[in-house]
């Protein structure tokens, strides 16, 4: 079988779009989430409800799949995870009341979350360090260009004449048939992305595929790896959580990825709400995510450039998020500015700036562990960025709608339990605050990281 030169980085492009298509699956319900609530009768704290059910079992996914992955190995997961938030995808065109629609997006979050870990390990398998941030954003770009590309293939999809071209399958779905079909088709093609990854995909000790001069560069970057840390046995749950790195980066993700987890889920609806876009108007969302696109490519490719010059991974991955945390005050900008391209670009800066940092932080997980324990930690730091992103799901429903006339669910019992208070007091007050809120999050993160210096963790097992 002949030799593919660079396999490395083309198992990145599939990564790459792995990740296109997860946001793809994912952002199908927040572009077409205003004509989903009008058909199966859901107002904004039953969309935050949904949101919240799948992030939930996102968390879940993200502390499992990561000891998943260190046991089945790469190949075998990420397969796993991705034909299982296809079907769940697909499944979610059966969808008839909030209950059904919970369900279904409940398993799209079980499988969802599992790449992240996993697409992490294969990075620290066939990249050395210098070229690991740089590996990690390209694939992260996939995401925020799936991100991007959504509004425009779901719109045109779910748009799309079926009750006059293929009436019998509008009849066959029933109301709503045009979003219905949405979820079907983007789930499907993640069903046919699973067969070129499994046709291309080997560790490299045993790939067919690697050329002798590709396998050379990452024994050579392994032994050099073996040599500053001798490699061990698989961290237990114990030792994962006394490494000090675990908790810092946990916390770091629990703050700071609720921002870009906004502009996923709340940003579209605050230009509706807000800005009065009509639907066909949201596909102007593509510049926010093209702008997180460059933001995932330009943070990895500045930490490696630094690396390069003789900086250590991790002073270089704080030095890029030194950058993006001056940046991110602007966010307060965005309410105040009248003009609807001022604002687009003021939100593009700020989530350029939010994706580079993502990069780097997520590079310092890879940087401090072990590779036969990656996965695991890598899921327990990602799982931060759930928690934090359900916190922000639920303070900014609150923020954006006034008291509910509905009995409170499961959820809402629990948030008003533990949260009541904090959600009175900003209940009604629109989706300002949350701007200015995000303004101060990665510079107040980015002190609290340093002070701890968690560059200078040591990368030995504990």
């Amino acid at each position: 079988m002949p030799a593919i030169p660079n396999l490395r980085w083309w198992i990145v492009v599939l990564l790459f779009g792995a990740a296109a298509l997860n946001y793809i699956d994912r952002q199908t319900l927040s572009v077409l989430a205003h004509t989903i609530q009008g058909d199966l009768q859901m107002d904004d704290r039953d969309y935050a409800n949904v949101v919240n059910l799948f992030l939930v079992a996102y968390t879940i996914s993200y502390i499992v799949s990561g000891r998943l992955c260190d046991r089945l190995g790469t190949r075998k997961s990420i397969a796993i995870f991705v034909a299982w938030w296809s079907i769940a995808n697909i499944l979610t065109a059966a969808a008839r009341g909030v209950t059904s629609l919970s369900a279904y997006r409940f398993l799209l979050g079980l499988g969802e979350a599992g790449i992240w870990p996993a697409a992490s390990k294969a990075v620290s398998e066939w990249f050395p360090a210098k070229e690991r941030a740089l590996a990690i954003g390209i694939y992260t770009m996939g995401a925020t260009i799936g991100a991007a590309f959504a509004p425009s293939l779901v719109i045109s999809l779910a748009s799309y004449p079926y009750h006059e071209i293929m009436p019998e399958v509008s009849t066959w779905l029933g109301q709503g048939a045009g979003w219905r079909i949405a979820f079907i088709i983007t789930g499907v093609l993640g069903l046919l992305w699973v067969f070129p990854w499994l046709w291309l995909y080997r560790a490299p000790s045993r790939s067919p595929h690697i050329t002798p001069k590709e396998r050379q560069l990452i024994e050579e970057s392994e032994a050099a790896e073996v040599k500053a840390q001798p490699p061990g046995e698989p961290w237990t749950w114990t030792q994962v959580f006394a490494f000090r790195g675990t908790w810092l980066l946990l916390f770091g993700r629990l703050l700071t990825d609720p921002v870009w987890y906004f502009y996923q889920i709340w940003f579209p609806k605050y230009l509706g709400a807000d800005r009065h876009l009509s639907q066909g108007q949201l596909t102007i969302t593509w510049v926010i995510f093209t702008a997180a696109g460059v933001g995932s490519l330009a943070g990895g490719w500045l930490s490696g450039r630094l690396i390069k010059r003789g900086w250590s991974p991790g002073a270089s991955r704080m030095a890029v998020m030194a950058g993006c945390a001056v940046i991110m005050p602007a966010s307060m900008l965005i309410v105040g500015t009248d003009s609807l391209n001022g604002m687009i670009l003021i939100a593009s800066l700020t989530v350029l700036a939010a994706l580079a940092w993502m990069i780097n932080l997520s590079s310092l997980v890879v940087d401090l562990v072990p590779k036969h324990s990656l996965g695991t930690v890598f899921s327990v730091v990602a799982a931060g960025s759930t928690v934090g992103a359900i916190l922000m799901n639920m303070i900014v429903a609150s923020m954006v709608t006034g008291p509910s006339t509905k009995t409170p669910g499961f959820l809402d019992q629990i948030f008003q339990t533990v949260f009541g208070p904090v959600l009175h007091a900003v209940q009604g007050q629109g989706y300002g605050l949350w701007f200015l809120v995000m303004a101060f999050l990665h510079p107040m993160v980015w002190v609290i990281l340093w002070l701890a210096r968690v560059h200078r963790a040591p990368r030995a097992a504990v």
